[in-house]
């Protein structure tokens, strides 16, 4: 992070903390349908980091047109503005896609994600340390028992070799998703949810096409049919449909929701909140795609619940 936050705004008055978690429930469970549908994107041979620019490119497209429909004057910024937004959609955009991405090539998902989610403990932590801001110690045992239940849900104990460097690309992503957090926080305040995510999408796309040129992306792949595999295995759609649902359904929607519900809620819930996602993930992969689901993984999936549950009453 390049500045410090700016001090905290008296908080709207319009602020409804019920509006602001139904808005991170229903993120959460579209990324965690997201997943499934991106697996099936991704057997087909479409790279992860070509599915990431498509996304990116997409929700930009999208976002925007959505903006400037409801008012051209939205997405007008200020030069001094372009650096913050510049860092909110490569970082809090870019890279927390790509450093997961890079993450699960070598490690079991759930592993990565769970590291990955280490990164609400890490905005409590920062509000604590240097925001100065009083964290409740429910907020503290939401996150313990959230951590807790995921870690039941991957099941770490079972003979799982880490791979040091796929540890240390989790470890990156859990730090910039909670940098997201903090700078879509702090951005909302100035700026409605719709507009911050086209800008910050639009970054995102920018330092892909430097990364990874448009003119080398593999159009053929987009066209070919798959099927949706597991107990949909006699359905077929074609590819470019998958990635259709990536950027409207798990990218412009989700996030916009995500941002949306930080002027109602803090980055400190909102991080708790989300992690949701695995657990819908989990079922979703279970009933869709026919993967196992332990005892244990629908125990770890309750005490996640728990956790959500709890740091909604710490208000």
């Amino acid at each position: 992070m390049t500045e410090p936050l700016l001090p905290a705004r008296e908080a709207p008055r319009d602020r409804r903390a019920a509006l602001g978690y139904t808005m991170v429930f229903v993120a959460a469970t579209l990324f965690g349908v997201n997943g499934a549908v991106s697996k099936v994107a991704l057997g087909s041979g479409l790279s992860s980091l070509r599915l990431t620019e498509a996304r990116s490119a997409g929700a930009c497209l999208a976002l925007a047109a959505i903006a400037f429909a409801r008012g051209p004057s939205s997405l007008r910024v200020r030069r001094r503005e372009l650096p913050r937004l510049a860092l909110f959609g490569i970082v809090g955009v870019a890279f927390v896609q790509l450093f997961y991405f890079l993450a699960i090539h070598r490690l079991p998902v759930g592993i990565a994600l769970l590291i990955q989610y280490i990164g609400p403990v890490l905005v409590a932590i920062w509000a604590r340390t240097f925001g100065h801001e009083h964290v409740r110690r429910r907020i503290w045992l939401a996150l313990a028992l959230s951590l807790t239940g995921l870690t039941l849900m991957v099941q770490l104990w079972n003979g799982v070799t880490l791979d040091g460097l796929g540890v240390t690309f989790a470890l990156v992503a859990a730090v910039v998703y909670a940098i997201y957090l903090l700078l879509a926080e702090r951005e909302v305040r100035e700026r409605e949810a719709i507009p911050l995510l086209a800008w910050g999408f639009f970054f995102a796309t920018v330092f892909w096409t430097v990364t990874q040129p448009w003119w080398s992306f593999p159009a053929s792949r987009v066209a070919r049919t798959v099927s949706l595999q597991g107990r949909l295995h006699g359905v077929h759609l074609p590819v470019w449909a998958l990635v259709l649902w990536v950027i409207v359904l798990g990218s412009a929607v989700p996030f916009t929701l995500i941002v949306g519900a930080l002027r109602h809620i803090s980055a400190t819930r909102v991080g708790i909140a989300a992690m949701l996602e695995p657990v819908v993930a989990t079922v979703v992969a279970w009933v869709w795609l026919r993967e196992s689901l332990s005892a244990l993984q629908l125990a770890g999936a309750v005490v996640v619940l728990g956790g959500i549950a709890l740091a909604q009453t710490a208000r």
